[in-house]
């Protein structure tokens, strides 16, 4: 078991490596050469091409069942669900077979939406809340994860 990180935007890395780092569990971050990012221990860095979707890519491809994938792309979230992956948002979100379907269905509708000229608000600001929602999510998935090996 890995914590494979979209990196590019990920708001939450330093949570990540410090929470890992408790469970002894290693990180995988992934980023474009645009963002610059430093390894730890425990923590190991790969960086892909500027395109736009090169980073997504990577993961999904190189994932491996039992895998905790953090990332805000419904898209991405829902290829690592398939591939018997854990998807968790910068959030703390679990994606799971029961909501992922409705995720990409309410971001298609949202893609319509604003094609035709209505647009929202854009996500709520990234808070300190969110931060302690995330790592808790993440400390609780992975001791679970670790009592069932």
């Amino acid at each position: 078991m890995r914590i494979v990180v979209d990196g590019d935007s990920c708001p939450v890395k330093a949570e990540i490596a410090e929470t890992a780092g408790r469970f002894g569990v290693p990180v995988v971050m992934v980023a474009s050469y645009d963002h610059v990012l430093q390894p730890g221990p425990g923590v190991n860095i790969v960086q892909v091409d500027r395109s736009g979707q090169s980073a997504d890519l990577y993961i999904a491809a190189h994932v491996e069942k039992g895998d905790v994938v953090v990332t805000q792309d419904y898209g991405l979230a829902a290829l690592v669900i398939a591939r018997a992956c854990y998807g968790l948002s910068p959030r703390g979100d679990v994606y799971h077979a029961g909501n992922i379907d409705y995720l990409l269905e309410r971001r298609h509708h949202q893609a319509k939406a604003r094609r035709a000229g209505h647009h929202s608000k854009g996500p709520k600001p990234f808070t300190n809340e969110d931060r302690e929602r995330f790592t808790d999510a993440l400390s609780k998935l992975l001791s679970r994860l670790q009592e069932n090996v």
